[in-house]
């Protein structure tokens, strides 16, 4: 586990890399058409991609920089080109607002392109 850890004149601030990636994590489910990835055992799916799930998210913390590594899935028809650009600023502007950490770069990989979630009809 990576830690940072800043000096200031009162004490000390240690940022743990579990908790950017749960804030990093949170940060996904704030964008529009990005959904969350199955979980994988040696490369091997364990369920389906879901978009209600939270994005699978790795955080490297290195001093005062952070490196995120994503893996989610995008409602389709939505453009996956536009979609992770827009998840990549979100990302790095959220990350970096929440924690004072710099974010040097956001890897992204697309598990799936999902359905869009279907709104339950009624008849009357």
């Amino acid at each position: 586990m990576s830690t940072v850890t800043a000096t200031l004149e009162r004490g000390t601030l240690t940022v743990a890399d579990q908790a950017v990636q749960r804030l990093a994590a949170h940060a996904v489910r704030e964008i529009d058409e990005v959904g969350g990835a199955a979980g994988r055992v040696l490369g091997v799916s364990l369920g389906a991609e879901d978009p209600d799930r939270s994005a699978k998210v790795t955080a490297h913390v290195t001093g005062g920089e952070v490196a995120l590594d994503v893996r989610l899935s995008i409602t389709y028809p939505a453009s996956v080109t536009r979609t992770t650009e827009r998840a990549r600023e979100h990302l790095e502007r959220r990350v970096e607002e929440l924690t004072g950490l710099t974010v040097t770069r956001v890897d992204i990989t697309v598990t799936a392109l999902h359905s869009p979630v279907a709104t339950s009809r009624r008849v009357e």
